[in-house]
């Protein structure tokens, strides 16, 4: 287990969706191993296997207070989400240094493949949803910053290349 570097935006990596996991194996399981050690290493409440180069349906999220409960999936997709919508300040260590707050449903019901390669369905709430969120986009090729308006997408990108 070891920390990855995290891909600098903007790599045609972070821009491409990933694709599927047809079964946990234990290359699987270290990857996401690596995944929780580089949440750690952020630190992070999140993180997708193509934010470090690996182009698999795969993320980690541990939004718990002690820390130490990452929830490992492969595919996870969102079945609901709630009306009620939450602001959260979110970053991404793709582009450091910049962050926004983004509004995205208070709660979400995904579906996705577990540690044991079985099917399962969970509800996330509050900042686990938004993470999950997160994660998701960054499967499906997006930023958390393709959110924002262009004009405030464009101020969010060159304050970062003059942080670099």
């Amino acid at each position: 287990m070891t920390a990855r570097k995290c891909l600098p935006w903007p790599d045609k990596r972070l821009k491409t969706p990933a694709d599927p996991v047809a079964e946990i194996t234990d290359d699987i399981r270290a990857i996401w191993d690596d995944m929780v050690d580089t949440m750690e290493a952020m630190p992070g409440v999140g993180l997708a296997a193509v934010q470090i180069g690996v182009m698999q349906r795969l993320a980690v999220v541990d939004a718990s207070q002690e820390r130490g409960q990452a929830v490992r999936m492969a595919n996870p997709e969102i079945l609901h989400a709630s009306v009620q919508l939450r602001d959260h300040d979110e970053a991404s260590p793709n582009l450091p240094g910049v962050h926004a707050t983004i509004q995205r449903p208070r709660a979400v019901t995904v579906r996705f493949m577990n540690e044991a390669g079985e099917v399962e369905e969970r509800d996330f709430v509050g900042l686990w949803a938004t993470s999950v969120q997160h994660q998701i986009d960054h499967l499906n090729g997006k930023m958390y910053f393709d959110h924002l308006s262009r004009v405030k997408r464009d101020m969010l990108i060159k304050k970062a290349r003059k942080l670099r």
